[in-house]
């Protein structure tokens, strides 16, 4: 269904030159393109107006996305009335549900069984100390809470999961990315496998916030791990070995999405959490892990060392990215987190 927007009527009193002044404004407005944001072939214009619905459809902070095998864009915010909500391309509500996750963090879609079989989420929740399982209609399948028994908590509230990484074959690893630090590998049947990291293990504490499982190498997949306040990628072993570092100065990277052959990154602001009121901006990297573009920051540049130089926002135009996804047609969308209950943000490419 699509979104019902509330009729607001205003009377207003304004003398013939204040109308014809608001009229050109309001002409200037429409006329002015919005500016182009990245560097080299990733380049982008946002799309006014994407995505924002009305009073009965609000959010808090927007912390997740994804897109289904139908192409629809699903949002996880930590807003009770409608925790997930699934837009269309055109950002129209399709539907929403869930009122469970105050804390909705992290938002992983997968197929159940392999390639091809059912899509399902899953949702990390730093309130409730949980993962969970769902259809993408929000039929809950299974749950997992604190690891209890691995001697790393005393209580549960110490565990607070960020985000979940996938391999394709249904095993996954859960972040403790706000809680210890560790990294739980769980089996393709949900069992517990094992537990790595840690800070004994050398993971800074608020580092390991999101990411992804690297398969490209099929016979040799890894974790790359986003870093966040440690301002870094963080590349692991499926057993917890460090086997590369990517320093991204000057940006906070919250999550890391692959799109035909290059890495999106977003990241959370300039610096943070020195400078908690910088904006942020995305990068875009290459196979290699280059950036190659930063959409609304400063174009990336690498000195004779090889070492990127510091990086930050140029265009007012996010408020703290926390997770970025694209479309089958190349479209970007940004969640943003604290930014004023302000729904994602769709930037077409140029």
């Amino acid at each position: 269904m699509t979104a019902r927007r509330p009729t607001v009527t205003r009377r207003r009193f304004l003398t013939s030159a204040a109308v014809t002044t608001v009229a050109v404004i309001s002409r200037v407005r429409a006329a002015t393109p919005a500016p182009v944001l990245g560097h080299g072939r990733f380049r982008y214009r946002v799309v006014t107006g994407w995505g924002v619905l009305g009073a009965d459809t609000p959010v808090k902070d927007c912390h997740g996305l994804a897109v289904d095998r139908e192409g629809h864009i699903i949002l996880l915010t930590n807003h009770t009335a409608n925790n997930v909500i699934v837009y269309d391309r055109a950002g129209r509500l399709v539907h929403k549900w869930g009122t469970r996750f105050p804390g909705a963090h992290g938002l992983s879609l997968v197929s159940d069984g392999g390639t091809g079989g059912r899509e399902v989420l899953f949702i990390t929740d730093l309130t409730k100390h949980l993962v969970v399982k769902t259809t993408l209609d929000g039929t809950v399948l299974d749950e997992w809470r604190w690891p209890q028994h691995t001697g790393k908590y005393e209580k549960e509230d110490q565990f607070r999961p960020s985000w979940t990484l996938h391999l394709p074959n249904g095993e996954f690893f859960t972040l403790d990315g706000y809680g210890r630090d560790y990294i739980t590998h769980h089996g393709a049947d949900g069992k517990f496998k094992k537990i790595f990291g840690g800070q004994e293990g050398g993971i800074a504490h608020w580092g390991p916030h999101g990411g992804m499982a690297d398969t490209r190498d099929v016979a040799n997949p890894t974790l790359l791990i986003a870093m966040s306040d440690q301002q870094h990628l963080q590349r692991l072993a499926l057993d917890g070995r460090k086997l590369e570092r990517v320093d991204m100065p000057g940006g906070n990277p919250r999550q890391i999405r692959l799109h035909d052959g290059h890495f999106f990154v977003a990241h959370l602001a300039d610096n943070w959490p020195k400078d908690r009121n910088s904006r942020g901006f995305v990068s875009v990297l290459d196979a290699r892990l280059r950036v190659v573009s930063n959409l609304a920051g400063t174009a990336p540049e690498y000195g004779d060392d090889g070492a990127l130089r510091p990086m930050k926002h140029v265009e007012e135009i996010f408020m703290h990215p926390h997770d970025v996804i694209v479309d089958r047609e190349g479209s970007v969308y940004v969640a943003q987190f604290s930014s004023g209950n302000t729904y994602p943000i769709k930037l077409e490419r140029v």
